[in-house]
């Protein structure tokens, strides 16, 4: 793939630099930088707004395998989504709150759901209207998914489902969530589920616990599912499995550059704190920024050639994931270490009997630490790689 950028491709960056300037003003521009990673909470409600501003702009849903214009979106072509995203994080634009029913539902009914279920559910996505999260992982299954014990069964032509989730990002702000569960009793392993859509408005039904972690701050929580009724089955019922991987794959995808862009703003700042601290001398920190940057330019091609390719590689996204997930927990190590004794002091006004703020260099060590645990651990990454791509014999069970 050539890596650069052609003539369409900068008239649409100028596009998207000029409605970006015309629109990140008043509130919106107060709320730029919030809500990534370790900072969900932070101006849910300014960023809920900026969601339904770039719905009304059209620029939901730019990936779409679907006509331009036909849910309300705009049509963008690989390397103009790459170009957007470029931009977005150049303004440094509010945190989405939109990012899995844009970019995980959304395909995901494109690929594996009924017209009908995208003309219901597609819009309001592409509107910025209606808010998702993902219900996979249960407390006995985290990375090994096919052994999860959420159930649902037939009930007045839906379903109920009953069962826990956790670490389930955005749960307390979604209008939605698509849940895997067993809908085949007795089935075992990735038999008998189902990818099931289930609306996140049934008091006494669904009961969402945030989780506090270390960073402070309550991104994730524990959905309890307690006779909840299910609105729709994408792929039909039992064939969950084959639906829930697919959409899994799509968590590698554009989304992966989209996130590296973030990482060179974190990079940026990190070298900047590096550069201006008592630890400015020191080679061995300076040769580690470096081959931070080295890596992060090499995480950049290979994306893009992987993007780019018209071949299926089964084991790209653990490759991807692999690579960012250890070199992000690598940055926050290097953000603390680079501020030495300083790293570990709260706010000159610190009080033990108030809780304070993390400054973003000591939420981006605590919230790194996970990045090679969520989203499929590095372990179940190299076994993927191992016996899909190496074809080496399977792990006993």
């Amino acid at each position: 793939m050539d890596f650069g950028f052609g003539p369409q491709d900068e008239e649409f960056r100028e596009r998207a630099r000029d409605w970006l300037a015309g629109h990140l003003t008043g509130p919106y521009a107060a709320a730029a930088g919030l809500g990534g990673p370790g900072s969900e909470h932070q101006g849910v409600a300014e960023r809920r707004d900026w969601e339904r501003e770039l719905g009304r702009g059209g620029w939901i849903g730019l990936g779409w395998d679907a006509p331009a214009g036909a849910y309300g979106q705009r049509c963008a072509t690989l390397t103009q989504q790459v170009v957007w995203a470029e931009e977005y994080a150049r303004v440094r634009a509010p945190g989405r709150v939109g990012h899995i029913g844009e970019n995980l539902l959304a395909p995901t009914l494109l690929a594996h759901g009924s017209p009908e279920q995208c003309a219901r559910f597609l819009p309001g996505i592409a509107r910025g209207e209606e808010l998702w999260c993902q219900g996979y992982s249960e407390p006995g299954a985290g990375s090994d998914l096919a052994g999860l014990r959420t159930a649902a069964v037939r009930s007045d032509g839906g379903w109920l489902v009953t069962g826990q989730k956790i670490w389930t990002s955005l749960a307390q702000d979604a209008d939605w969530c698509f849940v895997l569960a067993r809908t085949e009793a007795g089935s075992v392993r990735h038999h008998g589920l189902s990818f099931l859509l289930v609306p996140m408005d049934q008091p006494g039904r669904i009961d969402v616990r945030p989780i506090r972690q270390m960073s402070g701050t309550s991104e994730f929580n524990e959905v309890f599912f307690d006779g909840a009724r299910a609105a729709e089955v994408v792929g039909g019922e039992g064939h969950g499995w084959r639906v829930a991987m697919g959409l899994l794959a799509l968590e590698r995808g554009v989304s992966t550059l989209v996130q590296q862009i973030g990482f060179a703003a974190e990079l940026e700042r990190v070298v900047a704190g590096f550069l201006a601290g008592p630890a400015a001398g020191d080679p061995v920190l300076r040769d580690r920024l470096v081959r931070q940057w080295a890596e992060l330019r090499t995480m950049r091609w290979n994306a893009l050639r992987t993007l780019g390719s018209s071949e299926a590689d089964p084991g790209a996204p653990s490759v991807a994931k692999l690579l960012w997930g250890g070199w992000h927990r690598r940055l926050g190590e290097l953000a603390v270490q680079v501020r030495g004794a300083a790293a570990s002091r709260g706010p000159a006004d610190w009080s033990p009997l108030l809780p304070y703020e993390l400054d973003e260099e000591q939420r981006l060590f605590l919230f790194t630490r996970a990045d090679t645990i969520y989203g499929g651990s590095d372990e179940i990454q190299r076994n993927i790689i191992a016996e899909r791509v190496l074809g080496l014999p399977r792990e006993s069970r």
